[in-house]
């Protein structure tokens, strides 16, 4: 189901709780609500459609990544830049690093360890940042 977008700060700053099996209908309106928007936006998380869960979704390439619990358990070479949000307005200078390893449970909430870098460690950074109440 395609959700509406969560403005609320004070919602947004909080840290997001463990996501369970039971909470695979996140998954699925993270998926259609990302699609809803995708020509504005590359990657969403939990917090951002209401639920308060460490669940993100990131547009890698036409598929979109849908990471449980995902942290960021490796990081080089930072950098800054300058990020917008879909629930903020404007743009803000935020700090990443271009490599990173994300361990995470896929859909299925089996184990998954990677490295991304570029764009795509971007958004991802910018989703987990998301799960820590952290705002750009």
């Amino acid at each position: 189901m395609i959700k509406p977008i969560m403005h609320d700060t004070e919602f947004l700053s909080q840290v997001a709780l463990p996501a369970t099996t039971a909470d695979t209908a996140v998954i699925t309106d993270l998926i259609d609500t990302l699609q809803a928007n995708t020509d504005r936006c590359v990657g969403m998380a939990a917090n951002m459609i209401g639920v308060n869960k460490r669940i993100i979704i990131v547009q890698m390439g036409i598929l979109p990544v849908i990471m449980v619990n995902p942290k960021i358990i490796r990081h080089s070479n930072p950098y800054q830049t300058e990020e917008g949000c879909l629930s903020l307005v404007g743009q803000r200078s935020t700090k990443r690093y271009e490599t990173i390893e994300v361990s995470y449970q896929d859909r299925q909430f089996k184990a998954q360890q990677q490295a991304f870098s570029g764009w795509v460690a971007q958004i991802i950074q910018h989703e987990i940042d998301h799960c820590e109440g952290i705002l750009i």
